[in-house]
């Protein structure tokens, strides 16, 4: 048998009896993981030191286990909504929309400028929320705490605009198939205005706390990087291929929900290490600001939903008085309505790089086969190529700065 084949405790096993049989080196293998303090999330890496760098590592994954591209093939396409928001949970908002675009795309529905502007702001709050944990955590494993709890009180007031909006916060299964459950209240767009007056000055100063602070440029600058074309040939894409210098956003690549609508720079590193993919996602987050505040300027009159009575729930006075909207309720309600046959590719820019959705559907009620593109399982892969020849230490930053969400593992 192949070495390669073996697990990497006996393969590890091996290479530290040779090494110490060569010339005395007592070689060690590390379990990071999958302890949530050392990971961020569940899943592992068994890592060989020669003392505090990293020889070699081998990730797992599988501790989630919980086969949700299996389970939506038997589920009706509205009830998988509730099965995507557990991927990146950091922005459960952009799974959600991702996936009713997803099924809107298959029906050939057209949504309504109201809806896809509401859809914007939507995505763009989730990226500032996912973003906001990703560089407050690199600050906490760099040993700078402070940062950290000073802006996830703001992740606290996207959450209430998120419980406004659909009545959770984390988990959201916000909208429906052809926009959203119910129009939004005053209060809504009262807090996102509260929101965007209020942060501004507090991620400035984060900012100025962390960007040229001499420890964490120490900690950072020119650790766990990664070049242009390995990053394409990995298949990173989102704020991790960004930072090495490729100018690659779905956003702008294939443009939805209206977003040729509105202006935004797309920022983009050099170095492809820590230090950079910390900056580009702090810039990303004054985009999204920028974006929000020119959808709420811009906001349609219109209709919080599409014309599409078989696949949208009918107001509840209506199926108590209508036979026709008692019909159609009981249909939605027990899974009845049919998709198209047809076979297609959504994709969307997540927190974390391109979130794509590829569905075969037969013409049943269920899809026929549903494949989660999820961005975090692809970056995860280059992890251990990443950090070899490493510190340790550097390997925890590392794995911050990647942004690694346990729940993009296993699908």
């Amino acid at each position: 048998m192949s070495d390669l084949l073996l697990p990497p405790e006996q393969r590890y096993a091996k290479l530290i009896e040779e090494k110490f049989q060569e010339d005395g080196t007592e070689l060690q293998i590390l379990n990071l993981g999958p302890t949530h303090p050392a990971t961020h999330g569940i899943f592992q890496n068994i890592i060989l030191l020669d003392g505090e760098k990293v020889l070699d590592g081998e990730g797992t994954i599988g501790y989630i286990h919980r086969a949700f591209e299996k389970i939506a093939e038997n589920r009706p396409f509205y009830q998988i909504n509730v099965l995507t928001d557990r991927l990146n949970y950091c922005s459960s908002p952009i799974n959600n929309t991702a996936w009713w675009m997803t099924v809107e795309k298959a029906l050939g529905i057209d949504i309504p400028k109201r809806v896809q502007y509401m859809r914007v702001i939507v995505m763009e709050l989730a990226r500032i929320a996912d973003h906001i944990i990703c560089s407050s955590v690199m600050g906490v494993d760099t040993g700078a705490l402070t940062g950290f709890l000073y802006v996830f009180q703001y992740r606290e007031k996207i959450y209430e605009i998120y419980e406004e909006i659909s009545g959770a916060r984390l988990t959201t299964n916000m909208g429906r198939i052809g926009g959203f459950e119910r129009e939004w209240s005053p209060t809504v767009f009262k807090k996102i205005e509260e929101f965007l007056a209020e942060f501004p000055a507090i991620w400035s100063e984060f900012e100025g706390l962390l960007t040229r602070n001499r420890i964490f440029m120490d900690r950072t600058v020119g650790v766990g990087g990664i070049s242009a074309e390995e990053a394409i040939n990995f298949g990173f894409t989102g704020p991790n291929l960004r930072a090495a210098g490729v100018d690659y956003d779905v956003r702008i690549a294939t443009p939805y929900c209206s977003y040729e609508d509105f202006e935004f720079e797309v920022p983009v590193g050099t170095a492809g290490d820590c230090y950079d993919r910390f900056c580009v996602r702090n810039a990303e987050v004054w985009e999204s600001m920028k974006i929000i505040r020119q959808a709420l300027d811009k906001m349609p009159e219109g209709p919080f939903h599409a014309d599409v009575p078989e696949y949208y729930l009918p107001p509840k006075e209506d199926v108590y008085t209508n036979m026709e909207a008692l019909i159609y309720h009981f249909k939605i309600v027990m899974g009845e309505v049919p998709v198209p046959v047809t076979e297609l590719y959504h994709a969307v820019e997540g927190g974390n790089g391109e979130l794509g959705f590829y569905l075969i559907t037969d013409g049943s009620r269920t899809p026929y086969r549903l494949h989660f593109r999820r961005p975090c399982f692809i970056i995860y892969q280059a992890y251990n190529d990443i950090v070899r020849g490493g510190m340790l230490s550097d390997a925890i930053i590392t794995l911050s700065s990647l942004n690694i969400i346990a729940g993009e593992l296993d699908a």
